[in-house]
């Protein structure tokens, strides 16, 4: 099964994917050219998971500035 790019993927399908990394280097019983191609996907997913938190950042930014006297309300779920 060929990998997704990072960009491509949602937010939590990159943060699984990443803790499954994580599990399977801190094991130590991976071949060190398979942990270090493990460890360059961890990379990337962390980088695209970054990008994207900026980008979903910024765009809060801009929503709460469209209109900057609306009172904060708390968030009930």
């Amino acid at each position: 099964m060929a990998l997704k790019k990072p960009e491509n993927m949602l937010y939590e399908e990159a943060i699984r994917e990443l803790e499954n990394i994580v599990s399977h280097l801190e094991e130590g019983d991976l071949p060190l050219e398979d942990a270090l191609k493990q460890f360059e996907r961890g990379i990337s997913l962390a980088r695209s998971n970054s990008q994207k938190l900026q980008k979903a950042q910024q765009q809060v930014n801009i929503l709460m500035q469209q209109d900057a006297q609306a009172p904060l309300q708390e968030f009930n779920e």
